[in-house]
């Protein structure tokens, strides 16, 4: 069994071919797979995914080497022996070489800035690709100095250059990282910047990356992971942030000079109503407690209150069942279901000799509900049938006395 040929080492722009199909075998997905004496297809390998395109008028949709080097194209549908004409997605192609190229270009400028080496990449087209650091933090100034020393040799068209060397000739080659691999290394060199042994496809000319972007950062493993886009998702990626910028641009209506200082007065206004609106919310719960106290109803010397209340947030309960305990002789027992769990708060006033947990306890426990607090606030619930409301207050008086 002999290795597929890789002809996209050589030729990574071309993307239509004559490709031979001399020999098919069964995957293990139900796909079949197609083994090719050449191919332009690229196997997923070295951090970068796989190409896809079309095989005559099969799909390829996945592309990967056996433990023979022999490169399989997983198909949407069998074919068999024969001469195809076949053809690679050229958007994915553009994307992975951009971002490859990219990758290269940044993981040299963060050790030509910063002497930070890179510890491992991955490579996407459609979704930002990642360089891990040997690092802990790297400051924003940082990222901006390394973010343009990479923009600059991609502005310079830079020739990326394609060639192999022996064990020997490598000694020669000022890597940026040792091979991992020896006997006929591949080497991929940015002219005059960047030497490293690669098996990816690139860009031939650093132009045509466009830029790359810095995103985040993030902290991964003890390394520092930095997610970045380029070429073609770069330019995406600006096209959405500055859709995002107009539209908000245009309701603050002001320019983008001046989003800051909106933004800025935005935030100030808003935390001028929080505050107001918490106090009509606190005028209002007041307001709320001193028309449920005169509706309350005598239960021997107590004065007792029950509300029932849809959706209404258990904290609010709590702190309307707060102000209740205010009422002298008061007992107060609010509720509130959302079609499937109940909240229950019960509140007794200090002078009523009653325990608001007892009295809590009494109503969940035919419920199967729990709760807890102290003699004067408790507050429980749990998952009960619409039907139980019904009767939820019906036993409320008897408890009452029994206390």
């Amino acid at each position: 069994m002999c290795p597929t040929e890789q002809l996209y080492f050589d030729d990574p722009l071309c993307l239509e071919f004559e490709a031979e199909i001399i020999e098919t075998v069964a995957l293990p997905d139900g796909h079949t797979g197609a083994i090719l004496p050449r191919t332009y297809f690229y196997p997923t390998s070295g951090g970068q995914e796989h190409d896809i395109g079309t095989i005559g008028p099969a799909q390829v949709v996945d592309v990967f080497k056996d433990d023979d080097d022999r490169i399989i194209h997983s198909l949407s549908l069998p074919l068999t022996i024969g001469r195809y004409l076949a053809r690679i997605d050229r958007d994915r192609r553009l994307r992975h070489m951009q971002h490859h190229t990219a990758q290269h270009v940044l993981t040299g400028s963060f050790v030509a800035v910063l002497g930070l080496e890179t510890l491992s990449a991955n490579i996407n087209g459609y979704t930002p690709s990642t360089i891990d650091l040997d690092a802990h933090q790297i400051s924003a100034a940082d990222l901006g100095r390394v973010e343009a020393y990479a923009n600059q040799i991609l502005f310079e068209n830079r020739t990326v250059k394609t060639y192999y060397v022996t064990d020997a000739e490598a000694a020669r080659v000022p890597f940026r990282k040792p091979p991992a691999v020896s006997g006929r290394i591949r080497v991929i060199e940015v002219d005059g910047f960047d030497y490293s042994a690669c098996g990816g496809t690139h860009c031939p000319q650093t132009g045509m990356v466009g830029l790359v972007k810095i995103l985040r950062t993030e902290r991964v493993n003890q390394k520092l992971r930095v997610h970045f886009v380029a070429g073609a998702q770069a330019l995406e990626v600006f096209q959405a942030c500055h859709a995002v910028v107009q539209e908000i641009t245009s309701l603050l209506d002001t320019g983008l000079d001046g989003l800051g200082e909106a933004v800025r007065r935005q935030q100030e206004r808003l935390k001028t109503m929080e505050v107001e609106l918490e106090d009509l919310r606190r005028e209002r719960l007041e307001n709320e407690a001193r028309l449920l106290a005169e509706s309350a109803r005598p239960v021997e010397k107590w004065r007792l209150v029950t509300a029932l209340f849809p959706n209404r947030p258990p904290a609010e309960l709590r702190l309307l069942a707060g102000k209740l305990r205010a009422f002298p002789g008061l007992i107060s027992l609010l509720a509130s279901y959302d079609g499937q769990k109940l909240s229950l708060v019960a509140a007794c006033a200090p002078d009523s000799g009653l325990n608001a947990r007892l009295l809590l306890e009494q109503h969940l426990t035919p419920l199967a509900c729990r709760g807890g607090g102290d003699e004067s606030l408790a507050q429980g619930g749990g998952p009960v049938e619409q039907a139980a409301l019904d009767r939820l207050f019906s036993q409320t008086e008897e408890y009452i006395r029994r206390l």
